[in-house]
């Protein structure tokens, strides 16, 4: 039997600060996900930095986070001959 994975809640309120998340939350008409860096959790809500701006999601619209490795390296830019 495997451990129970923690819920979308818990896993935001344990993460640490600086961990590269995603997280999945409703919208009107659907799902979207943001993908960054949790910058706070508290009971109301979370704040994921994107590469754009600070996201701010009320923990009651999560459906699932979870943590991601860090992005691949940019690769050099292509020589033109």
């Amino acid at each position: 039997m495997s451990p129970a994975q923690p819920t979308p809640r818990e896993f935001l309120a344990a993460a640490t600060p600086g961990t590269r998340i995603v997280v999945r939350y409703r919208i009107d008409g659907g799902l979207t996900d943001v993908l960054g860096f949790l910058v706070t959790t508290d009971d109301g809500g979370c704040t994921v930095r994107t590469r754009q701006a600070d996201v701010v999601i009320p923990l009651d619209l999560v459906v699932a986070a979870k943590e991601v490795p860090p992005a691949p390296e940019r690769r050099p830019a292509r020589l033109r001959n």
